[in-house]
């Protein structure tokens, strides 16, 4: 959730880190701070609220030292308001040792009662100060020691940089639970929770395991386990570029995700649709293939957009490829007693491949003999490393903390996953030559809905004053519904509930009154004229019909006051259609409103803290 960005090398620092700030401010945050090295000591200036608040600190003193070594971070708060005092960098009491970090110590109550009685002073409420004076408690001339003697006492998790008075050309880093990536530049390293601050330096990168550090100074990189055994890292590439994490003259990142669906959902499936043999390719699970056929039951875990998206995959396994499913919420079920059977898949979905939760949850399905999968859009992240084998998104980075494309990713991949599973068990070649035409189709259908953005934009600019929405469907499109919602919520922080249409008459219906905004996808299918039925019941008390329907449907248009269209395609691919026009509702509308559509107030876009 916070962001990392530390530097050694023989640039000047200072400007290299807030620009890497920059980069990561769609990480979510409510604090920011800078610490430069070099002579006397550590320069060290922090500010609640927005970097821009402290870069109009460091212009106004003008007195930044113009150092080759330092780090600077973004924090959300966890431990203590997101005031001055809290924001890291945070220091010991001697001035000996700085540290930035990511995570949480669990055991910090205990540690800072063992500091206290030991005469150190505290002037903050963060576990991260807690840290950085049990470093300096330990300090004895060598940085790098100190670090790994300060970490085996600790409990939690950790993506951390720390810096020495007395050492001015090292930079030590370690991580166990949240992410830290190492750029490696010529005689220079740049350290980043997230590759976007780093590609604009290099795009030469090395990813840590848990329990991994490094010691870095200009020419010098070294890396081992925090109990000093040394370890060998593959120095990797960064698969996209600048240009993808800037705003390209949209206006928003948000709008800009929309808009990249199509392209994305080509990258996507590209190489995957075998269209000359009719054939699904999936070369990342062809280890596990008889297995993954094999599977008796499927879990699938994820929080947020993620495990909307899960729900979506319930109903493709068990439609295509028959096989019972369950979509956890990540948060809840490593505290559970899960039942693990023999033939159990579990599959961790993940944009950003480091969510807390979901790691933690695919951890006790590994832990209790499940197959494990994950589907991820990070090349490298966590939960990729982590699981037997997976699936990437290639959708592209997504910089909006509201997720769009790679919902859309997500689905694409679930669908691939149980047609693949569905051929080798119950369906027909030509079945599924049907299901790979109508993917192949998709990317240009999706275009065809966006361009209808400025009437969406005309519909919502009607409503964005109405505090309270419904979002409902059925079938393949209730999990649309239910990501509706939330995209609303998020970003125009208008209260929004999605619901299966049916289930809106026993209880919530009671909400509707006058005027009040209710979404249907209403899309045709199996439950269409059901659903035609639950749209009169809303009509009758007053509500505001939005559809988002079918092209060529003229039934709709005489029970919706509006109508959202989007071309035919097969039922079980109907979300990745009917999401759209949801999320630009939600743009639209928060921008109607004025409010920060790429960084709504309390959230992150990855989720490192359970």
């Amino acid at each position: 959730m916070c962001g990392i960005i530390a530097y050694v090398g023989h640039k000047d620092v200072q400007p290299l880190l807030l620009e890497g700030l920059k980069r990561l401010e769609y990480r979510g945050y409510d604090s920011a701070g800078i610490c430069i090295g070099g002579e006397p000591g550590f320069f060290v200036r922090k500010a609640a609220g927005r970097i821009s608040v402290l870069e109009s600190l460091l212009d106004e003193e003008r007195a930044a030292p113009h150092g080759r070594i330092g780090m600077a971070h973004t924090r959300w708060a966890t431990h203590g308001a997101p005031t001055e005092i809290n924001a890291h960098p945070h220091t010991d009491d001697k001035q000996l040792v700085a540290v930035v970090h990511n995570g949480i110590i669990e055991n910090y109550v205990a540690i800072k009662q063992f500091l206290t009685d030991k005469g150190h002073k505290f002037v903050s409420q963060t576990d991260t100060e807690v840290l950085a004076m049990l470093i300096g408690h330990f300090y004895q001339g060598n940085l790098t020691r100190a670090v790994q003697a300060a970490l085996h006492e600790v409990r939690g998790t950790y993506g951390l940089a720390a810096m020495g008075a007395e050492e001015p050309e090292t930079l030590v880093v370690a991580r166990r639970g949240s992410p830290l990536i190492i750029g490696v530049g010529k005689e220079e390293y740049v350290v980043a929770s997230d590759a976007a601050a780093i590609v604009e330096h290099t795009t030469q990168v090395v990813y840590l395991n848990d329990n991994e550090m490094a010691v870095l100074a200009p020419g010098t990189f070294k890396t081992m386990t925090i109990d000093d055994i040394p370890v060998t890292k593959e120095v990797q590439e960064v698969e996209f570029s600048l240009q993808q994490i800037e705003l390209g003259g949209y206006p928003h990142f948000m709008i800009k995700e929309i808009f990249e669906q199509p392209e994305a959902i080509a990258n996507c499936l590209r190489g995957r649709l075998d269209k000359n043999e009719g054939r699904v390719v999936l070369g990342g699970l062809s280890q596990y293939s008889r297995d993954i056929v094999r599977a008796r039951r499927i879990i699938i875990m994820g929080c947020g957009t993620a495990w909307h998206a899960g729900l979506v995959g319930e109903f493709l396994f068990e439609d295509l490829a028959k096989i019972p499913t369950e979509v956890e919420y990540a948060s809840e079920f490593r505290y559970r007693n899960p039942i693990i059977e023999d033939g159990t898949i579990a599959i961790a979905i993940s944009q950003s491949g480091e969510t807390a939760d979901t790691l933690a949850a695919l951890r006790e399905a590994k832990d209790r003999g499940a197959l494990s999968l994950g589907i991820v859009n990070i090349v490298g992240s966590t939960i990729a490393r982590e699981t037997d084998a997976g699936i990437y998104l290639h959708v592209g980075p997504e910089i909006g903390v509201a997720s769009t494309k790679a919902f859309c990713g997500q689905i694409v991949v679930e669908a691939l996953l149980a047609l693949t599973i569905a051929r080798r068990k119950y369906m027909s070649q030509s079945v599924l030559e049907e299901f790979l035409r109508a993917l192949d189709r998709i990317p240009n259908q999706m275009r065809l809905v966006l361009r209808q953005s400025d009437l969406i934009r005309q519909v919502a600019s009607q409503y964005s004053h109405r505090d309270n929405w419904l979002f409902l469907g059925r079938g393949f499109n209730y999990p649309v519904a239910l990501e509706g919602a939330l995209k609303l919520k998020e970003i125009s922080y208008i209260h929004a509930e999605g619901l299966p249409a049916a289930e809106m008459k026993h209880g919530p219906i009671a909400l509707i009154n006058p005027g009040m905004p209710a979404v249907f996808i209403a899309t045709r299918g199996t439950q269409y004229e059901k659903l035609l039925g639950n749209i009169q019941e809303v009509k009758a008390r007053g509500a505001k019909i939005i559809a988002v329907a079918n092209e060529g449907d003229d039934h709709i248009s005489h029970v919706a006051d509006h109508v959202l269209t989007v071309p035919d395609t097969i039922e079980p691919l109907q979300p990745l259609l009917t999401v759209l026009p949801l999320q630009l509702l939600a743009y639209h509308a928060a921008v109607e409103r004025g409010c920060n559509v790429d960084k709504p107030r309390n959230l992150a876009k990855s989720v490192t803290v359970e």
